[in-house]
Formats: C-alpha cells, sequence, structure tokens
C-alpha cells in the first residue's frame, strides 16, 4: 500500500448531499478537475469512499 494518494475531483458537488460536500471540502477539493495528494490513513480512506462517486484515485509511491 502506498503512503500517499491522489485525488481527484471528476464530478460537480451541484446538487449533492451538504454532508457530501462538506465532506469534498474537506479533503482540499474546491474545483471540478482538482487534485490534491493526502496521507492514506484511515481518516482519509473513510472519506474517500463516503464521496466515492464524486472522485478518482490513484497511488502515489
Amino acid at each position: 500500500m502506498a503512503d500517499r494518494v491522489r485525488v481527484t475531483l471528476i464530478r460537480s458537488t451541484i446538487g449533492a448531499v451538504p454532508k457530501n460536500k462538506k465532506t469534498i471540502e474537506a479533503l482540499g477539493l474546491r474545483k471540478l478537475n482538482k487534485t490534491v495528494e493526502l496521507p492514506n490513513n484511515a481518516a482519509t480512506q473513510g472519506a474517500i469512499r463516503k464521496v466515492a462517486p464524486y472522485i478518482k484515485v490513484e497511488e502515489v509511491e
């Protein structure tokens, strides 16, 4: 398992559940196609699972 993951917002949050909007914003994703690198830990993995339809995840070596 990699120690970092690259997360990209691929779907608009317009019309999304407010809780999911807050989770996406907490991950550091503000605009469409924005990419951030995050630590691969339990908290990040939980947030990623909650908003999986909106994001693309890649492992970083």
